[in-house]
């Protein structure tokens, strides 16, 4: 279904409905999208293919032929932050806004009518600019900087293990690191790795799934340790990681 809002005046209360399916404990809720390029439509998609209802809103109606036949959402032909184009996008009972287009300056707008006007809590915003995509993730938008984001995944793929984290918080405290367990400590116990590290196991990757470590624990050959530590301890942990359990 293709839309064309016209304006309104009107003023808005904003519901957020999330539904519970009978069959399963898998929550669905209606989220908009403005940008239908490659990201945008990819998006939908997957939304929609985990049965959440979707709308997409963009300027240019023949951007909508991404979405394929199979999409059931709502196309709006609109600008983003428009106020009536995103009530028409069903704006007042979204639980989140994605500005995935092409332009800064318009995610950001769209994502702040979302957040501050709208009220919707759960907002991310594209930006090319990694400068001004930490700003505004201070802020409280949740952003997505492209170029960085790409910067950082080749940069993790060339470096050693500890030289740059899977994840960093915005604030810098607190990072993930992805490593391979190394021979050292293959056979020890989880538990003893953590208490010397100072460092948690979130999950372990083992022959291709993610399982949870207890006390019981131990180590195998191949195994991919997802660590979340401090940046302060970063060093201590590599060291240990590097060294081996001390003696008990």
């Amino acid at each position: 279904m293709e839309i064309f809002p016209t304006p309104t005046s009107r003023s808005v209360l904003h519901v957020v409905q999330i539904r519970r399916s009978s069959s399963s404990s898998v929550f669905h809720m209606h989220v908009v999208i403005m940008g239908c390029g490659r990201v945008g439509s990819s998006l939908a998609r997957a939304l929609e293919d985990r049965n959440h209802t979707v709308s997409v809103i963009d300027t240019n109606p023949d951007s909508f032929r991404r979405l394929g036949p199979a999409f059931n959402g709502t196309k709006v032909t609109g600008f983003g932050f428009d106020q009536a184009v995103l009530s028409t996008a069903g704006i007042e009972r979204a639980a989140a806004f994605a500005a995935v287009s092409s332009g800064d300056n318009s995610n950001i707008i769209a994502a702040r009518v979302a957040r501050e006007t709208f009220g919707v809590d759960q907002v991310v915003a594209r930006i090319y600019d990694p400068g001004r995509a930490e700003v505004y993730q201070r802020l409280g938008i949740t952003t997505v900087a492209t170029v960085k984001w790409t910067a950082d995944q080749v940069l993790r793929k060339l470096l050693p293990a500890g030289a740059e984290p899977s994840f960093r918080d915005p604030s810098g405290t607190i990072r993930i690191d992805d490593v391979i367990v190394p021979e050292q400590w293959i056979a020890k116990r989880s538990v003893i790795f953590q208490e010397q590290s100072r460092s948690r196991i979130a999950w372990i990757d083992r022959l291709g799934e993610g399982m949870l470590p207890t006390r019981e624990t131990v180590l195998q050959e191949g195994d991919v340790l997802h660590l979340v530590m401090r940046e302060e301890e970063s060093d201590h942990v590599f060291n240990v990681l590097k060294h081996g359990p001390e003696e008990e």
